[in-house]
This record gives structure tokens, C-alpha cells and sequence, in this order.
């Protein structure tokens, strides 16, 4: 008898039915309790202007809910050494699995920190040349640059039948560079600008700035620490005499009867002058160490960082610091080659995570870059290598404009590296603007319909085409092409650069034209930064705006960053008769219950901290009796929760008319802030508008040449068209204006183009075009040129 087959197919697991991650009533930030659900197993795209909450929702609520349940699954103990996140402000979270995030933070800056280093690939290297290197040197220690060399010896005692003392010796062989420790550079003090060696210490032979020749600490611990003659000229020290000026170990010595500490000259300026962070000190003293420290490679290790034994052992004629300094993909053709059945698997490994690097579009980076010169777009794609290859699936992978610093022709090469993780059986949730990347959503959810709090709701929620019939500002610029100058502006001048070869740039001549809007342009990693600000000159008044993160804790606010609190508070101040510290919340008028901070911090051990707003000043963060002083009828944290656009009217005419506070505000305006709290803490606001924050405070230096690092990051279709026309008035104000761009809309609205590659590492660093972008269009020479055309609709 055949078997009977039920033809009825079988009813849907229970199990499966948890196919949406549900959010209800979600109040992060700008979030007007906004209620969404997402499928799972789709790649979803958020968009909307900057500021209108997709960061909130993406990366504040769904995200941070996520790792917040994974780490309450440790131990209490483990818990303790874990940064403790707040349970996110919102109603209903439903079906969330584990969340991976892929952002911008710049990786560390860390001087041992590398691009090998950050990735493992440095480690799976190191195990390479201890088994295969020729001469043979030791474990993978030998080939680390972070592992010093370490060697003992004294007496043992062996406790076997009868106790017996023994000698023994303990050697650990390290990589590191004796001399640099690894750093690969080594920083060398200018003697010159120390001190004038044809007088003596009692001739005031001291040139550094604020050492006076009757103070105790300086110079009179010199002069009358019996080491050196204080009346001989110090070219006349004798060798011993130099060597305890310079270089003596810290010793006590009685000045007047006061117990001192002598300290040879060089560590004392390297201690109080070169440890220090640059930006912070005074502009003279700055000036001073500019002058005084040389950063040069080390010249014992010719900047490899390893010692001389890590460089001797070799497979096949190369070391590990070839091995290194070679670019990725010519990297992966080496490990190719490399047939070695006793390490097969640690090979295929290597291998792996060299070819992740070529196929996310980071083939022309070395393993020796150091992390911390990569710029936002390099260190988000440097992350994404170690989930390429990974295991899991079902997972929430979450990413922040991935296609940020890249090219339009590697654009697809990113979308099919989305689409490889959705196929494993992934949600992938990008936060993303360009409409490249939002063509290949499978859903796609809008917030709007304005930035801060004008945002913060859903406006669209569906697929890409009903995005472009649903009116909204995203689907109605979707489509947007900006149109290729009629007439260009003529240059007034020229910055020449000659001969550049910083990284990969191969001995380039370029005129750089001055008076016109110039885009640099070309694919990631042919040479756009290094042409421009590596040899762009500092003497030409140059102001750049570059991508490094700005500095800010939850005190910070546009207001005080910008400079704008300084005329505010003077204006209060003025008007009441008081001083202006009573105006400040860091200061005299703080809150005594808060310390200024408008919320009570309450840490409950391994629980999350709980956060409230202060019951004495209503989170209002200043002394009552602070409130009641008045200018125009406000007062200081009503100023303070004033927008952008409001203060500028407000401080712009009247009773409180501020012309200073005016400037500042009506440059925020320009870069399209105006929607922006005075007083919002930095720490809420978006990548782009940090950036546009900047650019404002910027537009207020002295010199003529702007240089911009892809401004276009993080903003919104529409706000790229306000962009274009700051740029033009910033020109017709008489700058010269560079921007490093990959928009094509910023490329079509220059006046003039230059175009580097032809790809990328050493397949670039020459000038590939140079002239007006029609004529660029017309040539369709080089990948810019075939993608501006397309864009265009030539």
C-alpha cells in the first residue's frame, strides 16, 4: 500500500510567528511617542533631515535596549566592570534580538594602535612567522611591537627531596624597538630653542617661555644645584657638567634652605611641555613646542617599530614588516602563494580577513597604518571585516551611513555587502541619506518632517516607490539631480603645490585655483587628503573643518561651544548690575542641589544609574534668585530653551539686542541649525550637525582658505541644496573655498574640479583630471567623470 500524503500544508510554527521587532510609545530625545514595527530578516532603511530623530530611534532606543538586556544576562561581578546603560524611554520594545553596532567613532588613537592591530590580522601574522620564519627567533611574542624584551636572573629554590638553590636565568624575547618603544617615531627637542649657549644660566641663557630667572622651580634649581658652573657659558660645560644639565636622574638638591628636586633639562620639558594635549595650552606656549619638538622616524627601526631580531626572520625573502608595509590586496597575493600544509588553517583564516579588507573596498590600506589617521567612513568599514565572515544569524546589525567617505563607484561594492548580511538571515537597520543606498531598502521608515522638535515622528513607512509618491521631503528630493553651472567664476589666484608624495601621492604638481569653489575629488584612498592637507601650506590662512569628532560633555551645549554664552551672559549682566558668573550654570549661578547639571545622578551599584530631573530647580539648572534678573523679559534658561531661529530674533532688536550674539546666531542659521536648542547638550545631537556646528564657528576666523572635508556627511537631500548656497556666499564674501567631496551634487556646483586616482593606493596619488566640471563631463575620462554624466543626465 503507498503511504496516504497530506496535501494540506502544515500550520506555521508558533515560533515563528516573532517575524517584527515592535517599538510603542518611544520618547528618546526628539521622539513624539512614536510607534513602528520593522520585519525582521529585511534590511531597512531610516530617513528624514538631520535632527529629525533617526539616530534616536535606531541607535538610542532599539539598539541600546538590546545590549542593555544582553549584558543584564552576565554575573553581577562581570557587570561591574561594564559601562551601565539607561533603559531607554519607551513604552512597548518587542522582538529584539542581539545588536551589533557598526558606527562612525573614530577608532582609537592609541600610537601602537594599527590597522593590523585593530583587526587581528597583526596576531594571525605574528603566529605565521614563528612557525614558518627563517632563522627561527622565538613565539609570536618576537614579532609584536607592544612586547618588550625581558630578561632575569637570580636564585631559585627547587623543592624535590632535598632543597636545592639554583642560578637561573629568564629571557622573554619581545619585538619592540628598544628605541621607540614601538611608536615607530621618536620625538627629538630642538636644543636651540632651549636655551642660548653662548651665555650662562646667571645671564638668563634660558629661552623658554615664562622660566624668569628668579624663579625657584626653573632657573635658580639649575644655577644652584652645584651640578653645573652657573657663570661659565654653557657651550663651555665639560662633558659631565652637559650631561647632568641635560640628562640627570631626578635628585634632591636645597635652594635657599627650600628642598628641591633637580631634574635634567630634557625630561623636565618633556614632562611639563610635550606630554601635554597641543590644543589645550596657550597660543605662545603652543608656538613654543612647535618649535622646540621634532617628530621624526625612528632611526633604528626605520619606523617598522620591531627590533632588529623581528626583522631577520624571514619566509620567502620577507619579513614581517614588509609584510606589513605592503597594501592588502598585494598582502592576500603573498599569503596566496603560501603553501604550507602544518599551518593550512591559520592561512585560510589570514587569507579570509585579507580579502574582507579588498571586498569592502580597503585593499589599498597597510597593516601599519595607524588606527587613528583613518577617517570615519575607514574605521566603520575596518569593523564591518569581523562580521563578514561571522556564524551567527538572526542578528541586528545596525549602521550609521556606511557609504560615508565613499566614492559613487564604491557605493554598489557597500549595498552588495548589506544584501550578503540581510541573505544570512540578518536585520540590517542603516540610518542613511544618499539615494544610492536607499534604493535597495526593503522597507523603508521616514521621520520628519523637520529636524529637533519639529521632528520626531513617523512620516512614511512602506517601500521605496510609495516613498516617492508620498510627498514628503525625503520623497520628494529623492529624485533631485543638481544641474551643471552655466557660467563658472574665474580664479583670482593660485596655490601651487609641487612635488607631493605624502603617502601615496607620487611627486604631484597641482595648481590649486583661489576666489572659485574647487572640489577635490576621486575614489577613497587616492590621495585627496594627503594632496590637500598634507602639502596645502599653513601660512596661506588656511581654516579647515575637518571630521575629527567634536569634544563635549552633557554640560556642553551649543551655546557654550560656539562662544555665544559669553556676549549672553554680558548682556544679562549689563542690564540687572551683576556679574556675568551668576549667568553661567557651570559657575557662581549653578543649582547647589544639581551643581549645575539640571538632573540628580542616583548610581545603583550593578543596576543602571537612574537619571531625574532636579526637584529644586525644575531642571532648569540655575539658583532661583538667579531667575528672577531679566533681559527683555526672559530669563536665562528661557534664552537658553530658545531655538536658533528664536534667539536670533530675539537678540536681533529691542531691549536685548546683542549685535555680537546676533553674528554668532546668524551664522548657525546659515548652516541650516536653526532648529537647534541653545542649550541642548552636545552630546544629543546627530555626526552631521556636529559637523555643521564647526563649520559655524569657523566662518568667524580670519583667514581666506576654507578647506572642508566632505561636508555633505550626514546631511539630508534637502539640506544639501542650503549647503551649496553657503558655499557660494562664503565665496562671493571673497574666500577661496576647497572641499574634499565624493557628493555629486557639490562636484556639479564647482567651479573648478581636480580629480585624483586613477584608484586608489598605489594605484593612485596622480591628478587625473583637472579643469571645469562640464568639461569633465564631456571627457567621461576617469570614474568621476563616468558617474558625474550619469548623474547628471548627460
Amino acid at each position: 500500500m503507498t503511504p496516504s500524503t497530506d496535501t494540506q500544508s502544515p500550520a506555521p510554527h508558533v515560533a515563528d510567528r516573532h517575524d517584527l521587532i515592535r517599538v510603542h510609545g518611544a520618547r528618546v530625545n526628539n521622539l513624539k511617542d512614536v510607534s513602528v514595527e520593522l520585519p525582521k530578516r529585511r534590511l531597512t532603511v531610516f530617513t528624514g533631515v538631520s535632527g529629525s530623530g533617526k539616530s534616536s530611534l535606531v541607535f538610542g532606543t532599539i539598539a541600546a535596549e538590546s545590549q542593555r538586556l544582553i549584558n543584564e544576562t552576565y554575573s553581577a561581578f562581570v557587570q561591574g566592570f561594564m559601562p551601565t546603560l539607561a533603559r531607554p524611554e519607551v513604552d512597548v520594545l518587542e522582538g529584539l534580538t542581539t545588536a551589533i553596532i557598526v558606527d562612525q567613532q573614530r577608532m582609537g588613537a592609541d600610537p601602537r594602535s594599527t590597522v593590523g592591530t585593530a583587526t587581528d590580522a597583526n596576531a594571525m601574522l605574528r603566529i605565521l612567522f614563528s612557525r614558518l620564519g627563517q632563522p627561527h627567533i622565538g613565539s609570536p611574542q618576537a614579532f609584536s611591537f607592544n612586547v618588550p624584551t625581558v630578561r632575569a636572573s637570580g636564585a631559585i629554590t627547587v623543592e624535590r627531596g632535598n632543597r636545592k638553590t639554583e642560578r637561573a636565568t629568564f629571557t622573554q624575547l619581545g619585538g619592540m624597538c628598544t628605541r621607540c618603544e614601538g611608536r615607530g617615531s621618536v620625538s627629538d627637542v630642538d636644543l636651540t630653542q632651549l636655551y642660548d649657549d653662548s651665555k650662562s644660566l646667571a645671564e638668563g641663557a634660558f629661552t623658554i617661555p615664562g622660566w624668569k630667572s628668579d624663579s625657584f622651580w626653573t632657573v635658580r634649581v639649575y644655577a644652584e644645584s652645584g651640578f653645573v658652573d652657573p657663570n661659565k657659558p654653557i657651550r663651555d660645560y665639560t662633558e659631565k657638567e652637559l650631561q647632568d644639565f641635560l640628562y640627570k636622574e631626578p635628585v634632591k638638591v636645597k635652594v635657599d634652605g627650600v628642598n628641591l628636586t633637580y631634574e635634567g633639562l630634557i625630561p623636565k620639558i618633556q614632562k611639563s611641555f610635550l606630554s601635554k594635549d597641543r590644543e589645550a595650552m596657550q597660543p605662545h606656549i603652543r608656538e613654543f613646542v612647535e618649535r622646540a619638538a621634532t617628530f621624526t622616524t625612528c632611526p633604528e627601526c626605520d619606523g617598522t617599530r620591531l627590533s632588529p631580531e623581528a626583522r631577520s626572520s624571514r619566509i620567502k625573502g620577507v619579513n614581517i614588516a614588509d609584510a606589513c608595509a605592503m597594501e592588502i590586496r598585494d598582502l592576500a597575493g603573498w599569503v596566496r602563494g603560501l603553501d604550507e600544509p602544518s599551518v593550512a588553517p591559520l592561512l585560510a583564516k589570514l587569507l579570509h580577513t585579507l580579502e574582507s579588507f579588498v571586498e569592502i573596498g580597503l585593499g589599498y590600506l597597510s597593516l601599519d597604518r595607524p588606527a587613528g589617521t583613518l577617517s570615519g567612513g575607514e574605521a566603520q568599514r575596518t569593523k564591518m571585516i569581523r562580521h563578514l565572515g561571522s556564524a551567527l544569524t538572526d542578528v541586528t546589525y545596525v549602521f550609521d551611513e556606511p557609504t560615508i567617505g565613499l566614492h559613487p563607484h564604491d557605493i554598489q561594492r557597500m549595498n552588495d555587502l548589506l544584501l550578503r548580511l540581510r541573505d544570512k538571515g540578518n536585520t540590517v537597520l542603516v540610518v542613511e541619506h544618499k539615494p544610492e543606498a536607499i534604493a535597495i531598502a526593503d522597507h523603508v521608515v521616514d521621520l520628519g518632517p523637520a529636524a529637533g522638535s519639529g521632528g520626531g515622528t513617523i512620516c512614511y513607512e512602506g517601500t521605496l516607490d510609495g516613498l516617492r509618491a508620498s510627498g514628503t521631503i525625503t520623497g520628494r528630493h529623492l529624485d533631485d539631480r543638481a544641474a551643471l553651472k552655466e557660467t563658472v567664476r574665474t580664479p583670482k589666484g593660485r596655490l601651487e603645490i609641487r612635488g607631493a608624495d605624502r603617502h601615496n601621492l607620487r611627486d604631484v604638481d597641482v595648481d590649486v585655483p583661489l576666489g572659485v569653489l574647487c572640489v577635490v575629488t576621486g575614489v577613497a584612498g587616492s590621495g585627496k587628503s594627503s594632496l590637500i592637507h598634507g602639502s596645502i601650506p599653513a601660512s596661506a590662512g588656511v581654516v579647515s573643518v575637518d571630521q575629527a569628532p567634536i569634544r563635549g560633555s552633557r554640560r556642553s551645549n551649543p551655546a557654550t561651544y560656539t562662544g555665544l554664552l559669553d556676549p549672553i551672559r554680558k548682556a544679562f549682566a549689563k542690564a540687572n548690575g551683576v556679574k556675568p558668573a551668576l549667568f553661567s550654570a557651570n559657575s557662581e549661578g549653578a543649582c547647589p542641589a544639581c551643581n549645575g547639571a539640571g538632573v540628580i545622578y542616583v548610581d545603583l551599584g550593578i543596576m543602571a544609574g537612574v537619571e531625574t530631573p532636579c526637584e529644586e530647580c525644575e531642571g532648569k539648572r540655575f539658583q532661583a534668585s538667579v531667575l528672577e534678573y531679566h533681559l527683555g523679559g526672559r530669563d536665562i534658561s528661557e534664552v537658553l530653551a530658545m531655538s536658533v531661529t528664536e534667539a536670533e530674533e530675539f537678540f536681533g532688536a529691542g531691549e536685548a539686542r546683542t549685535p555680537a550674539a546676533h553674528a554668532i546666531l546668524g551664522r548657525l542659521a546659515d548652516v541650516g541649525l536653526g532648529y537647534l536648542r541653545l542649550g541642548q547638550p552636545l552630546t544629543t545631537l546627530s555626526g552631521g550637525e556636529r559637523q555643521r556646528l564647526k563649520l559655524a564657528t569657523h566662518m568667524a576666523d580670519k583667514g581666506g582658505v576654507y578647506v572642508l572635508d566632505e561636508p555633505t556627511t550626514g546631511l539630508h537631500l534637502a539640506d544639501v541644496e542650503q549647503l551649496l548656497g553657503l558655499l557660494d556666499r562664503l565665496v562671493e564674501s571673497g574666500k577661496s573655498v576647497i572641499v574634499i567631496e565624493h557628493h555629486q551634487a557639490v562636484m556639479a556646483h564647482a567651479d573648478w574640479i581636480i580629480d585624483l586616482g586613477p584608484g586608489a593606493g598605489h594605484d593612485g596619488g596622480l591628478v587625473v583630471f583637472e579643469g571645469t566640471p562640464a568639461d569633465l563631463v564631456a571627457a567621461r575620462s576617469t570614474l568621476t567623470g563616468e558617474h558625474l554624466a550619469a548623474y547628471v543626465g548627460a
